[in-house]
């Protein structure tokens, strides 16, 4: 297995998502006001709640195995389904208590229609495991990019004809169900009619400590929405919920692909520490070559940007994306730890760092609610801040090595940015005060940065350039 093939084909289904995800931001966003997009924002809560219980973690202790019997993956299968369904008829029962908790009649049934996606992803859930643990990403990457093109195509179409915000309830549920039906038909594991509880038990140690990491990084995750949805409001919540999305893009493209591409080829080096160490230290860097001048572009960019993506009727967002863009580095470096307990089999360590992450974000909320929206962003990047210290530490001790070598994997990217800053925020003030539009303001002070920051790697990482040739398929040399 390679990892950097593994790399490649879920930089591929990313780059496609968030080219997807952009075009949603600049179609959907016109068509649909704020508060429909605090309406799904508050359902999403519930939904991201329930599926933490999907799989109970044994997607990912499927992978990890190192034995694997057609028992165990049969026995999964069987309590993934039975979760779905359960999850279903749960939040249709829950439903008009959600809707009352934040004071919108609206939110029963959306949550009603969500909540068909879960026996739809529990019944794949193993297939995509199975598929994941053999490396074949080329799949998957095929399954994600289809399923997601149509999602959109459902939920753009649906937004012109005037079904608010069902257009992006159905995307959900077109994308789950189109990504079901074709891993089921890339894997040839069919069920049996089996189950085991020994082989259950002989999961849990694993899976028990995951779900319980996943309980815990749902309320650190989501208690901003519920604060802010029940304090501040659908509207305040729908500008959140925008600025979040945006701060995500480097944690849902190169730290989600690093770390579903490092998970199952790390598994299998358990007992070879320093080639782990070696492989995590070249992704990290690799991750941060690419979101330390993405977050500090945005960063100076943030108001022509939204007014080109989003319009004008999100001018508020800016304001909160001040506060964000750092977040989005420090969460696109700490979420790469968790490939590292799991390899290690320490989800019981990955457990308790999320509980002292959890308390830190969840208590940054409830302070910075105080002060609105701006509030809450400033609060949240001092407790990831905060956050980073330990998780960086115990992830170095299990791969025996040290936090100081971390450190100087990551000091580059970030020195080159704040001379990349040096530059163009200078430059962005010139042209803004010169009443240039906001277009040619994102395309000038964009080149110039990247030109900058290209040329500052290219002279002084080249460790790093030769792993981004690698990761594309280019000839090193």
């Amino acid at each position: 297995m390679s990892a950097m093939s593994n790399a490649r084909w879920l930089t591929l289904s990313q780059a496609s998502r968030i080219i997807l995800q952009l075009i949603s931001l600049t179609i959907l966003s016109r068509l649909l006001p704020p508060s429909e997009y605090g309406l799904l924002a508050m359902a999403t809560v519930a939904t991201n709640f329930a599926f933490l219980l999907r799989d109970m973690g044994t997607g990912a202790a499927v992978v990890q195995k190192e034995d694997l019997t057609d028992q165990t993956t049969s026995t999964v299968f069987w309590l993934n389904m039975a979760m779905g369904l359960f999850l279903t008829l749960a939040l249709v029962l829950a439903s008009p208590f959600l809707a009352a908790y934040f004071r919108i009649d609206r939110l029963a049934p959306v949550l009603c229609l969500l909540s068909i996606v879960f026996p739809i992803t529990s019944a794949s859930a193993v297939h995509q495991s199975l598929v994941e643990r053999r490396s074949g990403f080329k799949t998957l990457a095929r399954i994600e990019i289809v399923s997601s093109v149509i999602g959109l195509t459902v939920a753009i179409t649906l937004a012109l004809l005037g079904y608010g915000v069902y257009s992006l309830v159905w995307n959900s549920v077109i994308s789950a169900l189109c990504s079901s039906t074709q891993l089921w038909l890339a894997s040839p594991w069919r069920p049996k009619k089996v189950w085991s509880a020994s082989e259950l038990r002989s999961l849990w140690g694993f899976s028990g400590n995951l779900t319980g990491f996943n309980f815990i990084n749902f309320f650190a995750r989501n208690a901003d929405s519920m604060v802010i949805g029940r304090v501040l409001g659908s509207v305040q919540l729908g500008i959140y919920g925008q600025a979040y999305k945006v701060m995500m893009f480097p944690l849902q493209s190169m730290s989600y692909v690093a770390g579903r591409a490092l998970f199952p080829v790390m598994s299998r080096q358990q007992a070879e520490r320093d080639k782990m160490a070696q492989l995590y230290f070249r992704a990290l860097a690799m991750i941060a070559t690419l979101t330390a001048p993405m977050m500090a572009g945005l960063w100076v960019l943030r108001e022509p940007f939204v007014a080109i993506a989003l319009g004008k009727q999100w001018a508020q967002v800016p304001i909160v994306l001040a506060w964000l863009a750092p977040v989005g580095f420090l969460q696109s470096l700490i979420s790469t730890t968790g490939s590292v307990f799991m390899s290690t089999g320490r989800t019981d360590l990955m457990m308790r760092l999320g509980l002292l992450g959890s308390v830190l974000q969840v208590g940054s909320f409830f302070i910075g609610v105080n002060w609105g929206i701006q509030g809450v962003a400033a609060c949240y990047l001092i407790a990831n801040i905060l956050n980073g210290l330990p998780h960086f530490y115990y992830a170095t001790r299990e791969l025996h090595t040290s936090l100081g070598a971390l450190l100087r994997v990551i000091w580059q990217p970030v020195m080159f940015s704040g001379v990349m800053v040096a530059v163009i925020y200078p430059l962005f003030s010139v042209l803004s005060s010169a009443g240039y539009a906001p277009q040619t303001i994102l395309i000038s002070v964009t080149v110039t940065g990247a030109v900058i920051y290209g040329a500052l790697t290219m002279m002084f990482s080249k460790a790093v350039v030769q792993s981004c040739k690698q990761m594309i398929g280019m000839k090193t040399g």
